[in-house]
């Protein structure tokens, strides 16, 4: 009789333990964003390449929603506004970065997260200035203000830094675009970086806080750069030995360019590197346990349908060469992942990874926060390197 009352007890504990480790909050978030990535363009890159039956990873993600794009003063988001709402969970008017309709300074998840000492990482295929990966490491009036962005994220400490745009890092006499005379290149040498321009060097590199910058504006895409994929599994090397877990953006920045041509191949090969990043990133999370990938778009580009033809074969029809304000995808795995469920606005996604980590995006002077973000990082470094240093003479 005993064993009979028991017996229910023990599977409602079991039951009771399994749902708190599932829901316990990730020590690592990789948050993924096709630029210009819609729906059309998911099912034109798994037709071409697997047929209608196959699936892309992306796919394969357990839980799915979408998210509403509009920015504050517009319908039509542009990627500025767009990954502003990304990153800080504030509606902003086109081309502003991280900063609200009014002019203030809005703290972006990726600085949110080093309050609480995680890595930082932020890997695209085009310029580290450009509009998105600018979202989460600076704040501008302008997304064109590209040297500038280029000199706040060397003062935001980010671990690792990888993509394009060297140029921005250089001054106008070794052919960069800056006119303050100033080597962003040297200074980030100064400060600890690991300076990279090649995969190779890349290759060579383990630990440690990494600047690889491998075009002078937006990469190729081909080789010898190093492919997204290749970049997002290093930086996942790299971020993974921080004790206190990271926050990694990936930008398939390029989507969103070929879309802009209407070049149907061209779009499909970016969107299938950017898969291919992302099965890094799901590799990983289901390695570790302990990582939330979130996958999303900041808008549609080229308001893409796609049609048969007589032969039954793939025909794609755009609207635009722009962008359009039709709702993105959203895909997660992962702890916390249920969270991204649903219709959801594009201010929503950093909120929820905030909330997980139970820190705050938006409103806020972020200048005070970048100095606790450094005293905390500095902290933590400190912490482990003594930790090494007293393990080394046991």
């Amino acid at each position: 009789m005993f064993m009979r009352r028991i017996q229910p007890l023990f599977v409602f504990l079991l039951l009771f333990v399994f749902t708190a480790i599932a829901c316990a909050a990730p020590k690592n978030v990789i948050l993924f964003i096709g630029d210009g990535m819609g729906h059309a363009h998911i099912a034109a890159a798994r037709i071409s390449t697997l047929g209608q039956g196959g699936r892309l990873t992306i796919e394969k993600m357990p839980v799915t929603g979408m998210h509403t794009t509009h920015s504050a003063n517009a319908l039509v988001t542009d990627s500025a506004a767009g990954a502003t709402a990304l990153a800080c969970g504030v509606k902003t008017n086109n081309y502003t970065v991280s900063k609200s309709p009014d002019g203030r300074r809005v703290r972006s998840i990726l600085e949110a997260s080093r309050t609480i000492g995680k890595a930082t990482g932020v890997v695209t295929t085009t310029s580290v200035t450009d509009a998105t990966p600018a979202a989460f490491t600076s704040h501008v009036d302008e997304r064109g203000m590209q040297p500038e962005i280029a000199g706040q994220q060397l003062d935001v400490n980010i671990d690792v830094l990888m993509g394009g745009g060297r140029a921005y890092f250089l001054p106008e006499g070794d052919d960069g675009y800056r006119s303050d005379s100033r080597n962003l290149l040297s200074e980030a040498a100064a400060k600890g970086y690991i300076v990279v321009t090649t995969a190779e060097e890349l290759n060579k590199v383990n630990s440690g806080r990494v600047l690889g910058l491998f075009a002078m504006e937006k990469l190729t895409t081909q080789s010898p750069e190093p492919s997204l994929s290749e970049m997002t599994k290093k930086a996942i090397q790299i971020l993974s030995q921080d004790t206190d877990g990271f926050f990694l953006m990936v930008e398939g920045g390029q989507i969103d360019s070929y879309a802009h041509r209407n070049d149907l191949d061209g779009m499909v090969r970016q969107l299938i590197e950017f898969d291919k990043a992302v099965a890094e990133g799901l590799s990983f999370a289901q390695q570790n346990g302990d990582t939330l990938v979130v996958v999303t778009a900041d808008h549609e580009t080229g308001g893409l349908t796609l049609l048969s033809d007589d032969e039954g074969n793939l025909g794609p029809s755009w609207s635009t060469g722009g962008h359009s304000g039709i709702m993105v995808p959203v895909f997660a795995f992962g702890p916390e992942s249920q969270r991204f469920t649903g219709l959801m606005d594009n201010t929503d996604i950093s909120k929820k990874i905030g909330a997980v980590w139970g820190v705050k995006v938006g409103l806020f002077d972020v200048s005070d926060d970048d100095k606790t973000a450094d005293s905390v990082r500095i902290k933590h470094e400190y912490s482990k390197s003594a930790a090494v240093a007293a393990s080394s003479t046991r």
